[in-house]
């Protein structure tokens, strides 16, 4: 269980309840908000434990829970949540970048020590590192007092042909869509011709450097990218 720096964090948070929390942090990064159902799906667990546990983080104040508007972290909720995603966050980058083990890697052993550092070991991570912004796969790091400096950016999905787009963030969850993603050096940071958008729901090719990819929709839905530059040619 994290040892939060934050006074107005309860002290008697279990692991499980911070799981629950940095869940629900995640999803609102780019959803409007979070059902029930969506943090069942994320988590892992039936919408019944979903339920039981929101209830709880709503009695100690951590989560506003309104029937059919789903779930919103209040401001020491937010923090809570906050603290661990930073963690996780820090030490993916450190894990990289320090020890060079591989991006689709780093996501489940931070999901081992995310709960364990210390706030001290914490800062000489962040201190060691540059204090750095974004992790390994693009999400932004949240700051010490929870804040969090986010681009805006759409899903590679929304590709029109002709478009020059910059890989922006990349979701961690699934080692093996990594491996493919990186593969066809689909990084965060990434420069993206967009050659072509198949129709109806078809793959999107396009080109990064040197290297040629098609990849389909259910692979372009886990990228956010932003512009990179003015588009080559209008959409049709």
């Amino acid at each position: 269980m994290t040892k939060h720096a934050n006074a107005l964090v309860p002290e008697s948070l279990t692991q499980s309840m911070e799981n629950y929390l940095k869940a629900i942090f995640e999803i609102l990064e780019h959803d409007e908000r979070a059902t029930t159902s969506t943090i069942a799906e994320r988590m892992g667990l039936a919408a019944p434990s979903v339920t039981a546990m929101v209830k709880k983080l709503a009695e100690l104040k951590l989560v506003a829970h309104e029937p059919y508007h789903g779930v919103t972290l209040t401001r020491v909720g937010e923090m809570a949540a906050a603290e661990v995603v930073r963690h996780h966050r820090l030490i993916e980058k450190y894990l990289a970048d320090a020890l060079g083990v591989p991006w689709d890697r780093v996501h489940d052993e931070a999901e081992k020590l995310e709960h364990v550092i210390s706030e001290d070991l914490e800062e000489r991570i962040d201190g060691a590192l540059g204090h750095p912004t974004v992790d390994p796969h693009g999400a932004p790091i949240p700051a010490r007092d929870g804040t969090v400096v986010r681009v805006k950016a759409r899903l590679l999905t929304d590709a029109v042909a002709g478009e020059k787009l910059r890989v922006v963030e990349v979701d961690d969850r699934d080692p093996a869509l990594l491996r493919y993603l990186g593969d066809r050096g689909l990084y965060p940071g990434a420069t993206i011709d967009v050659a072509a958008v198949e129709p109806y729901g078809g793959s999107i090719v396009g080109r990064v450097q040197d290297r040629e990819f098609s990849i389909g929709r259910d692979a372009a839905a886990s990228i956010r990218v932003t512009i990179a530059a003015a588009s080559s040619k209008a959409a049709p």
